[in-house]
């Protein structure tokens, strides 16, 4: 079924939402006093964090008070941190993280990735409740491997069906990552050794995330290496 989730090679699943803006355009940065950063560090993140403390804790009591009356919650089942640039919400089923951090190659823009951990039960995701929370909210679902894979041996598998099944393959020269497409389907799958993402090109629900992991689950069956990597 869709829902089962391999346990015996996965340590852990993960939902993750991309989004961001320019620095600027924050609440808390004061044009004539402020100046954007020219790097990514410490202390331009810790800046960061002061500026973006309004979005931040506005996003999260959005997202606490449509969590506690669309799942029906109690309080002592649903709870909301913020420390910024981070905010916890850990409800009785699931956790989701909202975090803020400029940008790598661009610091006068900032990044906001949103991770959903620990679900408990993958039918939550199933509920029209729950899809209405999270609608658009996340373009990928990340497996943490338990005992990890080597790179080179899911490429080896792949080249070898020769495009049977639907399945090809892309990779840099150090072999660090590889990025599998599956015929029909509108998402990639990343291999990094230790983790597998499918990664949608639009935001998605869990379940439609969900989903996609069968499909390509499914798809994998047709090579013993590639379906022993995620059961």
């Amino acid at each position: 079924m869709a829902d089962e989730l391999p346990s015996r090679v996965v340590a852990s699943i993960a939902f993750v939402g991309r989004s961001g803006g320019q620095v600027k355009a924050l609440g808390g940065f004061k044009k004539g006093h402020h100046t954007l950063p020219d790097a990514t560090n410490a202390v331009t993140n810790a800046f960061l964090g002061k500026i973006c403390a309004t979005e931040l804790g506005d996003e999260a009591e959005r997202l606490f008070q449509a969590v506690r009356a669309g799942l029906g919650y109690k309080r002592k089942e649903v709870a909301l941190s913020v420390t910024s640039p981070l905010a916890v919400l850990t409800a009785r089923d699931f956790t989701v993280e909202i975090f803020y951090a400029l940008e790598e190659r661009e610091s006068a823009r900032y990044a906001v990735t949103t991770t959903l951990r620990e679900l408990i039960d993958a039918r939550l995701a199933r509920r029209e409740e729950f899809s209405r929370i999270f609608a658009g909210k996340f373009t990928e679902i990340s497996f943490a491997l338990k005992k990890g894979v080597r790179v080179e041996a899911v490429i080896d598998a792949i080249e070898a069906l020769d495009c049977e099944g639907g399945l090809s393959v892309r990779y840099p020269s150090d072999y660090s990552d590889c990025v599998i497409r599956v015929e029909g389907l509108d998402a990639e799958v990343r291999c990094t050794g230790a983790t597998l993402e499918v990664v949608f090109p639009r935001g998605s629900t869990p379940a439609d995330l969900i989903d996609a992991f069968s499909a390509v689950r499914e798809a994998f069956q047709i090579s013993k290496a590639l379906s022993g990597l995620i059961g």
